[in-house]
């Protein structure tokens, strides 16, 4: 399989507070590279977002803002690429916002979503949770809600879903974004 699994961690509960993101490369069924940045939000942090992920105001005063960093990861996301996210609905919304925020063109790509994919192939787990599907499958998951660790465990899990189920059930989840 080919596709990029990414995340998000936001400020507040805007579509446009990214803080951090993080992108993991697979090719050929193999991670080959990945990215991670930190974001400058032009919005204000709330403490149950701190809470979640710990970032604080003070490790964003120099990071990049978003537009920069979509310079960087943009030409990931293209027509008839697949692009993973463990609940992508909300990355695939906060990438949205940050784009509309910023007034750029959003991007067409292929979108699956490992929550999605696990309550079919697993529907038997208490929950489809990134850290307790990560748990069943013996996927080493360290710091959850940390952008790149949650991109590398939903690449993960894919390789894994596709390793023991092929890739046919996983095709009918696709959505064109």
């Amino acid at each position: 399989m080919n596709f990029i699994a990414f995340d998000f961690e936001t400020a507040n509960f805007q579509k446009h507070s990214a803080c951090s993101i993080a992108l993991v490369m697979v090719k050929n069924d193999e991670i080959v590279g990945s990215y991670y940045s930190l974001i400058q939000p032009e919005t204000n942090f709330h403490w149950k977002n701190i809470q979640v992920h710990g970032i604080h105001p003070e490790d964003v005063m120099n990071a990049p803002k978003f537009p920069e960093v979509w310079e960087r990861i943009k030409p990931y996301f293209k027509e008839n690429r697949l692009i993973v996210a463990h609940n992508a609905s909300f990355d695939c919304a906060i990438l949205k916002g940050c784009l509309d925020y910023y007034r750029l063109e959003q991007p067409h790509y292929l979108s699956l979503c490992t929550v999605r994919t696990s309550r079919k192939l697993f529907p038997e787990f208490d929950n489809h949770k990134l850290n307790t599907v990560s748990d069943k499958l013996g996927i080493t998951l360290d710091n959850h809600h940390n952008a790149l660790d949650d991109s590398l465990a939903c690449a993960e899990i894919l390789l894994y879903q596709a390793k023991h189920f092929g890739v046919e059930p996983l095709k009918k989840l696709v959505k064109v974004i």
